[in-house]
């Protein structure tokens, strides 16, 4: 009888533990090993948000729900506005803006309207490890409708970009649902930087705003060098490993949802999640907006913390009457336009060396923190995950890799002729990143590249 109470004891202690340490986990546990963010990098963020917003505007002349501040767009610079009827449910509504003032060509796509029917269906087109891609998993539904995107605007993209000098900088950004297209095509267009002009992968970058998981772990540390996601606190969908048409089955009864996850996730070993391939996460490099503290009241001047993390990529569930809330855009664009004020009026006050010499610094530390991560990713062996020397191909492989480009070629004009009005077809295009193995199944490029130099 004693031995049984003892036992009972030891369970209840443990659950009242697990309970305590889920109850009071808060958003600014994952990034408190981080390092800040300097306001020249984070500078573009509240940007995007605003362009996002801006979405939602049927005139930017006579805005309707302007954010604090305003839009600071000139209307005269808008290039193009496309609705749910123009993208018949193969998107979200987004805009096309040259943003002169900031050398800027931007693609800027809204989040998920839970009135229409055809977002739910671009949620729903997916199943766990149905799309392989480039050597990992993404979300099918979101896939589909990025190369739909570039269908009808890559050549407008192109065209934008040569127009100016061929010098402005390519900005992908998205929210939520629309934040998963962005940062897919973001992927595609960084592959096929040619038909785009030849624009340089510096050039391009994605503002991915409260991020969808949408990519698997080798691609969202792969692509970290050109995709930003940006997350305000306690948001709950970057933390949702569930895949999207479930949560959003479910939205109406979310925190039994996330309440049955965090239980869930508290017994998969973290190493188990890690060698799951199909696992999706947030996209890129993560800047982590905080501005609420444990057991304490109100919010917080914001402070902005920025990594590329491994292990550990935003894996807790918080419980917290913020989780939802943290999730909208326009909470985000005011926290991150307060955060990116703080940065500046701290830099003006402690700045002691020019401010030419820190950018450099930066820039150095941001490729070699893109560096560790990659290294990372592979001593933790996740599935398909490269060093940046492993990227590129090895001498024995030239003549193959040159094989193989001579071939691209060869098949550019038929792909071309191909497309509807002389247009590229990305479908097409998209077959590279495809490629199947001997026994049909779809292959990474590493194993690709593997099979050309396999013994005959």
């Amino acid at each position: 009888m004693s031995v049984s109470c003892g036992v009972e004891c030891v369970l209840v202690l443990g659950c009242l533990r697990w309970v305590w340490k889920r109850c009071t986990y808060i958003g600014s546990y994952d990034s408190a090993t981080w390092v800040a963010a300097t306001s020249a990098e984070f500078a573009p963020v509240p940007r995007a948000c605003r362009l996002i917003l801006a979405v939602y505007e049927d005139d930017l002349r006579r805005p309707k729900f302007p954010p604090s501040g305003g839009y600071r767009l000139n209307p005269d610079f808008l290039i193009k506005r496309v609705t749910y009827e123009q993208t018949q449910g193969n998107a979200p509504p987004y805009l096309i803006y040259a943003d002169h003032d900031h050398r800027e060509i931007v693609l800027a796509i809204r989040g998920l309207n839970l009135a229409k029917e055809s977002d739910y269906k671009l949620l729903l087109d997916n199943r766990l490890g149905m799309q392989m891609f480039d050597g990992g998993y993404v979300h099918h539904g979101l896939l589909k409708s990025a190369i739909w995107l570039l269908n009808e605007e890559s050549e407008t993209l192109r065209r934008l970009w040569m127009e100016n000098g061929s010098s402005y900088r390519m900005v992908f950004v998205g929210h939520s649902l629309g934040s998963g297209v962005a940062a897919l095509l973001t992927v595609i267009v960084v592959n096929h930087r040619h038909k785009l002009g030849g624009i340089p992968r510096s050039d391009v970058q994605c503002y991915a705003v409260a991020p969808a998981r949408c990519m698997s772990l080798n691609l969202a540390v792969k692509y970290a060098d050109v995709i930003h996601s940006v997350i305000l606190q306690d948001d709950f969908l970057p933390r949702t490993p569930t895949p999207l048409e479930d949560i959003f089955k479910s939205i109406f009864c979310l925190p039994c949802l996330l309440l049955l996850i965090c239980l869930r996730d508290t017994f998969i070993p973290e190493g188990r999640k890690l060698r799951d391939p199909r696992r999706l996460y947030a996209p890129g490099r993560i800047y982590h907006i905080v501005e609420r503290k444990f057991c304490r009241c109100g919010r917080y001047p914001p402070e902005v913390r920025t990594a590329i993390p491994v292990d550990g990529r935003f894996e807790h569930i918080v419980l917290s009457c913020n989780a939802t809330s943290d999730h909208a855009i326009i909470w985000i664009e005011r926290e991150a336009d307060k955060a990116l004020e703080n940065m500046r009026d701290d830099n003006s006050e402690t700045i002691t060396t020019a401010p030419r010499v820190q950018k450099l610094e930066r820039l150095k530390t941001i490729e070699k923190e893109h560096k560790d991560a990659l290294e990372r990713a592979v001593s933790l062996n996740i599935p398909h995950a490269v060093t940046t020397a492993e990227e590129e191909p090895s001498t024995n492989n030239e003549e193959s890799v040159e094989d193989e480009d001579a071939e691209s070629s060869e098949n550019e004009a038929k792909i071309t002729s191909e497309s509807h009005g002389g247009r590229t077809n990305w479908n097409l295009v998209l077959e590279k990143l495809s490629k199947k193995n001997e026994s049909g199944e779809l292959a990474s490029n590493k194993d690709t590249v593997a099979q050309h130099n396999k013994p005959l």
